[in-house]
């Protein structure tokens, strides 16, 4: 008697996309953000004498980039490789990743109509991340890839400024003295950021996360007048797409109610805010975290013993995907990243 066989199994019952939507999980799910990349020998080889753009803009290698960690560590999920000025360098903008710097723009904007020369994003600007993903999903099998982007006010930043800033003097004089300028942009900005996720959810993505890695300079009141609409323009129609949302800023123990209520289902929190603070502020949402990224460098007892206060602290979430609280630091250990992952995932729940 012949029985019919399963079909592999998808995404959507592992215990990533499970913890995100606040449902019960086999294991504390784990991944790392920057775990494609930097620490990893494989991606040093692969990258060399290949610039940043370049390299997410390839479709071969963007897959390898983003396999290379699933493979070594066995993470319950996917990062896709990319950068959050990717976008912009699609649509025309003259910009560039300088190593040791960070992205440069030759032009940076300064008026409305700086603004209005900044084409919107369509999927035909972006073949090779429908490609990449796409040919990702196929491989991951039931590892779930998450979708990227930049939230506006990062992205706005590195246009306003030129590139990476301190102080964000520029950008912050853009939207207190000239609103009207600013608005515009940010506008701009989330439409392109929304239109890139949604590349990504059309050819199979199972989540998003909108990295705002310059919020922390912002206050309550200014990031939710100035900032917090745009983001949830983004977030929005991410949600439309029925796809898990994370929404993760460093230096935003402030702001993560807010963040919360921009229209995330799970809110990152980098290692400055103990998740025991930060679940009560996050309105019932999930919680992504938070472990100090240094805490590798550490003696592996010391580590776990501290990753283990990380996942007794998330008991009280809604749901809680383990993470560092900022991403992967380049000389970091990778069999350390291992240790780690192999801990969290066979912790008692």
């Amino acid at each position: 008697m012949s029985s019919t066989p399963h079909p592999p199994a998808g995404p959507t019952d592992s215990a990533f996309l499970r913890a995100a939507r606040g449902e019960p999980v086999p294991h504390t799910p784990v991944w790392f953000m920057r775990q494609a990349g930097r620490s990893l020998p494989e991606y040093l080889r692969l990258r060399e004498g290949v610039g940043m753009l370049e390299s997410c803009m390839d479709p071969a290698l963007t897959v390898e980039i983003t396999l290379q960690p699933v493979r070594r560590y066995g993470v319950d999920a996917a990062i896709f490789f990319s950068d959050i000025v990717l976008p912009l360098k699609a649509v025309g903008v003259d910009l560039d990743i300088k190593p040791g710097v960070g992205p440069v723009v030759a032009e940076p904007v300064r008026t409305l109509a700086d603004v209005e020369a900044i084409p919107d994003l369509t999927p035909d600007q972006v073949p090779f991340t429908t490609e990449s993903v796409r040919t990702l999903v196929a491989e991951l099998g039931a590892t779930p890839l998450i979708g990227f982007a930049g939230a506006p006010f990062t992205v706005a930043s590195y246009l306003v400024e030129g590139g990476p800033s301190k102080e964000h003097a520029r950008t912050k004089a853009m939207m207190f003295g000239a609103p009207d300028v600013w608005d515009a942009l940010m506008r701009k900005i989330a439409g392109i950021s929304a239109a890139y996720l949604e590349v990504q959810v059309a050819a199979g993505a199972s989540a998003v996360q909108l990295f705002d890695s310059w919020a922390g300079a912002l206050t309550p009141a200014d990031y939710a007048e100035h900032v917090m609409p745009h983001s949830a323009r983004v977030l929005a129609r991410a949600g439309e797409l029925g796809v898990p949302r994370i929404h993760f800023g460093v230096g935003t123990s402030n702001l993560l109610t807010l963040m919360g209520e921009a229209g995330a289902d799970v809110v990152g929190v980098d290692w400055r805010t103990p998740l025991a603070d930060a679940i009560p502020r996050v309105g019932g949402r999930g919680v992504q975290g938070n472990l100090d990224p240094t805490l590798v460098f550490a003696p592996t007892e010391v580590m776990t013993a501290r990753a283990a206060e990380v996942i007794e602290a998330g008991r009280a979430a809604r749901g809680h995907v383990f993470n560092l609280g900022h991403g992967v630091i380049p000389s970091t250990d990778p069999d350390q990243l291992k240790r780690l992952t192999e801990f969290v995932q066979s912790y008692p729940l």
